[in-house]
């Protein structure tokens, strides 16, 4: 028995040594840096008239909301975004590859009509309830598939019978993007725009056409890159402190509770490397404030591993062997963190909902370390105690 478990703890502690060696640099040169760690391009946009309409406060804000959700699925990492003045929208885009490509799709107004060969509007996509990429069947190019309301669908039919034999002009702002030619009038409200669309050609005029067409013309206006709002000092500062904090915790858990507090620190370690993981997969921003959600999760990582112990104390005076002690010391244990951890993570919940940028990113990194605390103190922590319980039950290493 003693063998068995020292050959699966070896391997144990062989595989959580190897795996933060080998995903240490790889995370971090994927993590993204939100725009107080690393800067990024700041954007101003100048609202033009159109057609002598004036531009109002209303105008504005409902171009800000049509921004943010292309910002949203276009999944443009940490963008800043908001009105300034009566006719300007400002955006910052930290952690794109392209920003500028990406303020291009933004601004575009996506102005969607159905035209006939002499130019005259059959149809508007006022009437679009959705777009998607659609791949196909016959080549490597996409096409873009259109779901048109009740009212789209009825003007839709008419267009495509009064273009019968001729071409239907798809347009967006102002520009030909597909003529296929008419041969039926074409009920059910669905409609294709068919061209030479790669993959995320087709994805990003989907999302624009779904997000609806702005309400006026964006004109840049000003454009510049911007350094870190933290500065290089402040940042080195708060990455020395962060490092001393942990150290300290560290060892810390190993004094006061000697060979368990050595186990915490382990699990520790296998669950920076799940959080700074998960954020690296999706592609989530780093910023000051993720930071501080990171060493806030870490904290209660610590406490549900002191919560534990302290009951494991308890069990071994009760007089219960190290096994039974430990069995029972996780039960008494789970109900009470997993409270303290729901209500937390049911906060950061709510902020991910409402909040937005450092607020947001403070609440996602919150949540991921929840989650992973939980699972790393209830089953790795567990399974490495119950191995040295095998190995040794000698209680004065359980700081009894």
């Amino acid at each position: 028995m003693r063998t068995k478990s020292s050959i699966i703890l070896a391997v144990v502690l062989a595989t959580l040594g190897l795996l933060a060696y080998f995903t240490y640099q790889p995370i971090l040169n994927t993590i993204n840096l939100g725009l107080d760690l690393r800067g990024g391009l700041r954007v101003v946009l100048q609202a033009q008239e159109n057609d002598g309409e004036k531009i109002t406060e209303d105008t504005i804000q409902k171009a800000v909301g049509i921004i943010r959700e292309r910002v949203d699925t276009l999944g443009v990492k940490e963008t800043t975004l908001y009105p300034q003045g009566e006719d300007r929208v400002v955006i910052e885009i930290a952690g794109e590859d392209d920003p500028e490509a990406a303020v291009d799709i933004l601004k575009n107004t996506a102005q969607l009509e159905f035209w006939d060969e002499q130019g005259n509007v059959l149809l508007t996509g006022k009437n679009l309830t959705d777009a998607q990429a659609r791949a196909r069947s016959d080549s490597q190019y996409f096409d873009v598939a259109l779901e048109f309301d009740k009212e789209g669908g009825d003007l839709f039919y008419e267009a495509t019978k009064a273009t019968m034999g001729q071409r239907l002009l798809i347009v967006l702002d102002d520009n030909v993007i597909s003529a296929p030619n008419v041969d039926k009038a074409i009920s059910g409200g669905s409609a294709v725009i068919e061209g030479s669309f790669t993959a995320k050609e087709a994805n990003d005029l989907a999302i624009l056409l779904r997000s609806g067409a702005l309400p006026v013309t964006l004109e840049i206006m000003e454009k510049r890159s911007i350094g870190p709002t933290l500065g290089s000092e402040s940042l080195d500062k708060s990455i020395q402190a962060g490092i001393i904090g942990i150290i300290g915790v560290l060892l810390f858990m190993i004094g006061f509770y000697r060979l368990p507090g050595l186990v915490a620190d382990l699990s520790l370690l296998l669950y920076a490397v799940i959080v700074l993981g998960t954020m690296s997969m999706m592609g989530a921003v780093l910023t000051l404030p993720g930071i501080a959600g990171f060493a806030l999760s870490i904290g209660m990582a610590v406490d549900a591993n002191v919560i534990i112990y302290e009951r494991l104390k308890e069990e071994l005076r009760m007089g219960k062997t190290l096994r039974a002690a430990i069995d029972s010391g996780f039960k008494r244990a789970w109900w009470t963190i997993f409270d303290a951890n729901v209500t937390t993570l049911i906060t950061a919940m709510v902020l991910m909902y409402f909040g937005t940028g450092p607020i947001k990113g403070f609440a996602v990194t919150l949540s991921i370390g929840i989650v992973a605390s939980l699972a790393v103190a209830l089953t790795f922590t567990r399974y490495v105690l119950v191995l040295l319980a095998n190995l040794s039950n000698n209680e004065r290493l359980y700081g009894v």
